[in-house]
């Protein structure tokens, strides 16, 4: 199993989630501050990659949920140049391969540099989620924000969002 971090007792933001944004690939704005009171999983995304198939249990999770969860997937051509395509090209293959219906991002830079994404930045320094410097490890990466804006946990992407302990991590 991989790598699977969750935050310390009383652990708490520095800075607000609800103040971050993101751009979907049609160019309209994600607000976080639409997600308060809900659980949000934000996960680096590629489509050539072996964890792929994911989108298809994300999305499962997302209509099994219904509005207590909300999903961000955050396209990245960080880990083995594994997400070649456009914003577009991105959208419509997440459409009609795996049926997606949650918001999906511009392509991003998920690891740790100069241009790493404004969210990507809150979810991997302590100094703005309260407790996790651990940046994704490869694509598939998955962050877990709980109803107060508070990172509560980091799944490798070995983890299936449908594997019982990311589930039960979600309904804690």
């Amino acid at each position: 199993m991989g790598t699977i971090l969750h935050a310390p007792s009383g652990k708490t933001a520095l800075q607000s989630f609800y103040q971050l944004t993101a751009v979907k690939s049609n160019g309209m704005t994600i607000d976080f501050s639409d997600f308060k009171g809900k659980k949000v999983i934000l996960v680096n995304t590629a489509s050539d990659c072996g964890y792929t198939r994911q989108y298809e249990e994300l999305q499962a999770l997302y209509q099994k949920m219904g509005n207590r969860i909300a999903i961000i997937a955050f396209p990245s051509n960080d880990f083995g140049e594994q997400e070649k395509g456009t914003d577009k090209n991105i959208e419509q293959f997440c459409q009609v391969n795996f049926g997606v219906t949650f918001p999906v991002a511009k392509k991003n830079i998920v690891i740790k540099s100069n241009e790493q994404h404004p969210v990507f930045q809150w979810l991997t320094q302590a100094s703005q989620n309260g407790w996790n410097d651990h940046a994704p490890d490869w694509n598939f990466s998955k962050y877990i924000v709980n109803e107060n804006g508070n990172l509560s946990h980091y799944f490798a992407s070995s983890i299936s969002p449908l594997d019982p302990v990311f589930l039960k991590a979600l309904e804690s």
